[in-house]
């Protein structure tokens, strides 16, 4: 639908709740149903969030983690090989578990609608306050960090750091305000252009091979390592490549032809990583063999230096474009859990609302990216993301627990897909395991930190959420926010269950 300003014609003075309260005050409110999230993402844009979003700067930087505890060229592909395969388990569920619950919010939705509204919380909680901004705020220093590798420096300029990730932060938080096509579109370019780096070194690494570089290929299982903790903490620096999987569940409600694009687009989206990141990891092994390989802290950098020459200068940028990409789509994505649970009444109302001409939530951006921003004056927020790291594995078990219990509890819903039991649980088992290994391999006081932290969200939840102690009391702020950001609140259907 075409953007509109609207006059006194188009809205209605009415009483209306107000965060659950009647109030005097007359408010505007939009009659016609145009001010929710528009279905703009499509499956080319979904594809891209997930590939954009899972291609972050990992494997461009240092994939050496699953060689160095595997010991061997075999055993590492292989592992690079199953962590797709349980990723791709993971998409799966949540392409069905996404058709029933038709909410934005991914694991949010899926929680609230099977376990209620005191676990949805704590995901959001946490999600919300820690897991994205500092996700976009540590994508964004990588992406600063390679910026500044083409001027000259001395030191390490923690200042011009952060101003370039500010910069960044705050230019995607401006795209995706203007337009929801726009972050759409933003995604699909970075993802294209991240997709030409590995293109080119798959190229390479093919040329090596038919030049005969076949040495480190051959050598196959030599050197395995094989222990169950080498191999766990293999899948873990693995899987963490792949997170970014679940990216489109997010965003739902945006979503063209969901039935259908949903499943497609995470099947398709996880495959096409899983192969790159197999072929990529091939190429770095031939060019520059297992000894460069762990030797180097950006594998891709060095590739480009041995295989381009002069030209190599194009793999910083294509870093850049990388992780400029993810910070995009972790963003887009992100934003989705606080404006569900802001919808839901988990948050402040206003969180949720949209733009009534631009169709964005505009609220829910900006504070993300405030908290994000807020995240580039401390030092190391690298190790926030470890820490938190073992809560993300916790919250997919519970999302496909959930799954289960929805099959129990709406056996008649309408469900386009419908996997084989034995995924899920297969998944389920990986996650808790995932969840318990950091902890019980390395005990250290952070991980009580950070579970505390979760739980200490219990402190907003009971007074706020649950007894609704500060109903009304922001209901001047509300307006005031509403008159300057031009939103109203976002309508919203129930999911007919069947």
């Amino acid at each position: 639908m075409e953007n509109k300003s609207y006059s006194d014609d188009d809205v209605e003075l009415r009483k209306r709740p107000i965060n659950g309260n009647a109030t005097d005050e007359p408010r505007v409110v939009i009659v016609e149903d145009t001010a929710k999230l528009k279905k703009s993402v499509g499956i080319i844009s979904g594809i891209s969030f997930i590939v954009g979003s899972v291609i972050g700067s990992g494997i461009f930087i240092s994939p050496k983690g699953v060689l160095q505890e595997t010991g061997s060229v075999g055993l590492s592909l292989i592992v690079w090989g199953s962590a797709g395969i349980l990723s791709l388990l993971g998409s799966l569920s949540y392409a069905e578990i996404g058709c029933v619950v038709k909410k934005s919010g991914g694991e949010y939705a899926y929680i609230d609608a099977a376990m209620g509204r005191l676990m949805a919380f704590m995901f959001a909680w946490t999600k919300i306050i820690v897991l994205t901004p500092s996700s976009v705020a540590v994508i964004s220093m990588t992406f600063a960090s390679y910026c500044v590798t083409f001027f000259p420096y001395c030191g390490e300029p923690q200042v011009p750091l952060k101003v370039i990730a500010a910069l960044a932060i705050v230019t995607l938080t401006i795209i995706n305000c203007y337009d929801t096509r726009a972050g759409a579109s933003v995604q699909v370019f970075f993802t294209a252009a991240k997709l030409i780096a590995l293109g080119i070194i798959i190229v390479g690494g093919l040329v090596r091979l038919g030049q005969g570089h076949t040495a480190t290929m051959k050598s196959g299982f030599d050197g395995t390592i094989g222990t169950a903790s080498g191999v766990a903490l293999a899948f873990y620096d693995a899987l963490w490549a792949y997170d970014g999987w679940n990216t489109l569940n997010y965003v739902s409600e945006e979503l063209k032809n969901p039935y259908v694009n949903l499943p497609r687009a995470n099947v398709i989206g996880v495959l096409l990583v899983t192969i790159l990141y197999i072929l990529t990891n091939i190429s770095y092994l031939v060019v520059l063999g297992t000894d460069g390989l762990l030797d180097s802290d950006a594998v891709a950098v060095t590739w480009g230096d041995d295989v381009l020459g002069a030209v190599g200068v194009i793999m910083p940028i294509f870093v850049m474009c990388s992780t400029f990409g993810a910070a995009n789509g972790a963003l887009f994505a992100g934003v989705r859990t606080l404006y569900a649970a802001a919808r839901d009444d988990q948050f402040p109302e206003v969180l949720s609302y949209v733009n009534c001409k631009r169709y964005t939530p505009i609220p829910c951006l900006i504070f993300t990216s405030v908290v994000a921003l807020l995240m580039l004056i401390p030092g190391d927020i690298g190790s926030l993301i470890d820490f938190f790291s073992f809560a993300s594995w916790m919250f997919y078990a519970l999302a496909i627990i959930s799954l289960f219990i929805l099959r129990w509890r709406l056996p008649d819903a309408h469900r386009p897909i419908k996997i084989f039991i034995l995924l899920p649980v297969i998944f389920l088992a990986c996650s808790l395991y995932l969840v318990v290994a950091p902890i019980v391999q390395d005990p250290r006081l952070e991980f009580l930190y950070a579970f505390l932290f979760m739980v200490g969200g219990l402190i907003f939840y009971i007074p706020l959420v649950h007894f609704q102690l500060m109903t009304g009391r922001f209901d001047a702020v509300t307006r005031f926010l509403q008159k300057i950001m031009e939103v109203v609140p976002s309508p919203y259907e129930e999911p007919d269950f069947g």
